[in-house]
C-alpha cells in the first residue's frame, strides 16, 4: 500500500510545523543577538553551525528507517526535541542579556536540541515519504511537502513579526512557546495512524550502517549530486544569519519588521516553487536541469542588487530585492528537490533514506558552513568598511558561488532525454 494524495498533504504539515519553528531561531532570534545584544554575528553563526553540525546523523536516520525502524517515534519525538530545543533558545536570549557564561551555556544545549530534533523529524519524514510513495509520484510528494514547508516559514515570520513590536521579552516567551506547542499538536494529528497501514520495508536489512553508506557513496550520480546539494546550499544559506541584521543596521529595520522581510523572502520562494510547479506541470515549459541553472543565475543576480543598494540606507527597496532572492531561490530549490526524489529511487533498494539523509547531511553541512563564513566574513569586514560596504561584500561573495553552482549543475545535471519530471505547484 502506498500514499494517497490526502496522506502525502497530511505528511507535508510536519514540514509546516518544522519550518514554522526553524524560522524564529534562524532569523528572530538570531537578529535579536546581533542587534538588541550587540553581540558578534559569529556568535550566533556558531551557534546555528552547531544545530546544522549535529544534522550530520542525518544519514543514520535514513539508514534506520531503510532497515524498519518506526517512523511515526521519530518524527514525533524529533518534532517534540524541536520544540523543547526552541523554547530554551528563547530563554537563553533573556539569559545573555543579564550573564554571558549562563546564556552561552543555555543557548548550546538549545541549539544541540534543535539539531537533533530537525534531523530525527525531517529524516524519518522524508524516508518515509521516499520509501512509501509510487516512482511517479516522488518528485510531486517532495515539492508539495516543500512548499508547504516555506508556507509555514513565510506565515511564521509575517505573522511573529506583526506580534512582536514593540519587542519585550516577555512577548518573546510567549509568542515562540504559542509557535511550538501549535507546532507539536499539528505534528500528532499530521502521523496519527499513516504508518501502520503502509508497508514502507518488505523485508529486514541487516547490513551495517556504514557498509550502506559507502555502496550509497559508490553510486556516480548519488556522489555528484551530494558535491552539488553542498556548493549550491552553502551559497543559500550564507545570507540567512546576515540578512536580518543588515536590515537592522544598514535600513534602520526594527526587530518586527526585519522578522516580516524574512517572511517576505520565504514568501518569494514560496512564489518561485509554484511557479516552476505551474509551468512544468500545467505548460510543460523546462527541464528540471533548465531550471536549477536559471534560479541559480537569478539568485546571483538579486544578491548583486541587495549590496549595491547598501549605500542608499535607509528608503532603499531592500523588500522587493529581498522578495525577488527568495523567487529564484525558490526556482533553484524545488527543481532540485524534484532531481533528489527521482533520483531517491535509483540504484540498489531500500536505500531511499540512506541518499535522503545523505543530501540531507549535505544541505546541512553546507548550511551550517554557509551561515557561519558568512557571519564570520562580516565581522571582519566591519573592521575596515561600513556596515553597507561589509555586508555587500559577503552577499558578492555569496552571487559568485552561485555562479559556480550553476557551472557545476550544467556539468553534472543530465539534458533530458525526455519529457522533464513534472512537479505540481513542501
Amino acid at each position: 500500500m502506498t500514499l494517497s494524495w490526502f496522506q502525502i498533504f497530511r505528511l507535508g504539515l510536519v514540514q509546516m510545523a518544522l519550518g514554522a519553528i526553524v524560522v524564529l531561531t534562524t532569523s528572530t532570534l538570531n537578529r535579536l543577538m546581533v542587534v538588541e545584544l550587540a553581540m558578534p554575528a559569529v556568535l550566533p553563526g556558531l551557534l546555528v553551525a552547531l544545530h546544522y553540525g549535529i544534522q550530520m546523523t542525518r544519514p543514520q536516520w535514513g539508514f534506520a528507517s531503510d532497515t524498519g525502524g518506526k517512523r511515526t517515534r521519530w518524527i514525533i519525538g524529533g518534532m517534540v526535541a524541536l520544540a523543547v530545543g526552541a523554547f530554551m533558545a528563547a530563554c537563553g536570549i533573556l539569559v545573555l542579556a543579564n550573564s554571558f557564561a549562563l546564556g552561552m551555556v543555555v543557548s548550546i544545549i538549545a541549539y544541540a536540541l534543535i539539531g537533533l530534533g530537525v534531523g530525527a523529524s525531517g529524516t524519518s519524514l522524508l524516508a518515509l515519504l521516499a520509501t512509501t510513495t509510487v516512482p511517479h509520484r516522488r518528485a510531486a510528494a517532495a515539492t508539495i511537502t516543500w512548499l508547504m514547508m516555506i508556507f509555514g516559514i513565510a506565515m511564521t515570520a509575517g505573522i511573529v513579526g506583526s506580534l512582536l513590536d514593540p519587542y519585550t521579552p516577555a512577548l518573546l516567551l510567549r509568542i515562540v512557546g504559542a509557535v511550538v506547542l501549535s507546532a507539536i499538536v499539528l505534528t500528532i494529528v499530521a502521523v496519527w495512524r499513516i504508518e501502520e497501514k503502509l508497508i514502507a520495508v518488505r523485508e529486514p536489512d541487516l547490513t551495517p550502517f556504514m557498509e550502506g553508506l559507502k555502496e550509497v557513496w559508490q553510486e556516480r550520480k548519488a556522489r555528484n549530486f551530494t558535491l552539488f546539494v553542498f556548493l549550491s546550499m552553502t551559497a543559500y544559506f550564507m545570507q540567512e544569519l546576515i540578512l536580518e541584521p543588515y536590515a537592522g543596521l544598514v535600513f534602520n529595520f526594527t526587530p518586527g519588521e526585519s522578522t516580516s522581510l524574512s517572511g517576505a523572502q520565504n514568501g518569494g520562494v514560496f512564489i518561485g516553487m509554484l511557479t516552476v510547479g505551474i509551468m512544468a506541470t500545467g505548460f510543460k515549459i523546462g527541464a528540471l536541469r533548465n531550471w536549477v541553472i536559471a534560479g541559480c543565475l537569478g539568485s546571483a543576480a538579486a544578491l548583486g542588487v541587495i549590496a549595491l543598494i547598501g549605500p542608499m540606507g535607509p528608503g532603499a527597496p531592500l523588500m522587493p530585492a529581498t522578495v525577488a532572492l527568495g523567487f529564484f531561490n525558490g526556482m533553484f530549490a524545488v527543481a532540485a528537490i524534484g532531481s533528489m526524489m527521482a533520483l531517491a529511487g535509483e540504484g540498489r533498494e531500500q536505500r531511499e533514506g540512506t541518499r535522503m539523509g545523505l543530501w540531507g547531511a549535505a544541505q546541512a553541512i553546507a548550511a551550517g558552513f554557509g551561515g557561519l563564513i558568512g557571519a564570520a566574513m562580516v565581522d571582519l569586514l566591519r573592521i575596515p568598511l561600513s556596515d553597507a560596504q561589509a555586508f555587500g561584500s559577503v552577499f558578492i561573495f555569496e552571487a559568485l558561488l552561485f555562479i559556480a553552482a550553476t557551472w557545476m549543475a550544467a556539468k553534472i545535471m543530465e539534458r533530458p532525454a525526455q519529457a522533464p519530471v513534472m512537479v505540481p505547484g513542501e
